[in-house]
């Protein structure tokens, strides 16, 4: 499919998904976030795809936060109804994403941005990274998430202050708070996120996706984990790639799974 807003490249089993807003600091309007979900859609669908990698295009911004200039005029029920909307097509699609989504941050990651970032299931971000949530300084709050996924990051604490500041940490400070998992330099942000993309797809998919969709059942209301976790576990016994990982363990060899 041909996108105005977005790249796509499949090379090794992984999609690089790629915000090509240069102009705009990758910024995050409506068309975009349709673009992204249509994107997410058929690649959920898309056997050759095994890992997703989303980033931004340029050094200067992953994304450095949402249009503005769309919803400077906005009321409040079309504001409520433009953060609900994001939410379903993109955020929560993406962070409940049946196959791994890194994001990699390079450059500013910004209000939209970061919490399309934190959407994701883990974050790498280049040396030269800045995270943060300006919105209070716009007089509104996040919108996309970020109330939710940032406190669940970094506690309770941090994320009171990053919000009610609306300052930015850079990279090692985001380290430090849990926010990104490794902090590599500009130029090797690419090649350490595609190896750890690699890492991931050695191991079984099926049992991946049911590991993603247990880990999200902690942090939602009225769902008990636990009970979950043992639902996947089950299942996870009548899938191909369980007979091959025990017949490859038990005879010492390399698993190959079938993603069955």
């Amino acid at each position: 499919m041909s996108y105005q807003n977005i790249l796509e490249e499949i090379e090794n089993d992984i999609l690089t998904i790629t915000i090509n807003r240069p102009k705009k600091l990758n910024a995050l309007n409506r068309e975009t976030i349709q673009e992204l979900h249509e994107a997410f859609k058929e690649a959920k669908n898309n056997d050759e795809v095994k890992v997703i990698i989303l980033t931004g295009s340029g050094e200067k911004a992953f994304v450095a936060g949402a249009d503005i200039s769309e919803f400077a005029d906005y009321s409040p029920k079309e504001g409520k109804k433009l953060a609900a909307d994001g939410q379903e097509k993109l955020f929560n699609y993406v962070s409940n994403f049946p196959k791994p989504v890194i994001a990699a941050v390079n450059g500013f990651a910004l209000g939209g941005g970061l919490e399309l970032a934190m959407a994701a299931h883990f974050r790498i971000a280049s040396d030269n990274a800045k995270m943060g949530l300006p919105e209070v300084s716009l007089g509104v709050i996040p919108g996309y998430g970020g109330t939710q996924r940032l406190p669940q990051l970094v506690g309770k604490g941090r994320a009171m202050e990053m919000i009610m500041t609306a300052g930015m940490i850079d990279a090692n400070q985001a380290l430090q708070y849990n926010l990104v998992n490794h902090v590599v330099e500009v130029d090797e942000l690419k090649e350490f996120t595609e190896k750890m993309a690699g890492k991931i797809m050695k191991n079984s998919m099926v049992a991946i996706s049911e590991a993603i969709k247990a880990i999200n059942a902690n942090y939602e209301d009225g769902v008990n984990g636990f009970e979950v976790e043992i639902s996947g576990f089950g299942r996870s016994f009548g899938t191909d790639d369980f007979d091959e990982g025990t017949s490859a363990f038990l005879n010492k060899r390399k698993a190959e799974f079938p993603g069955k």
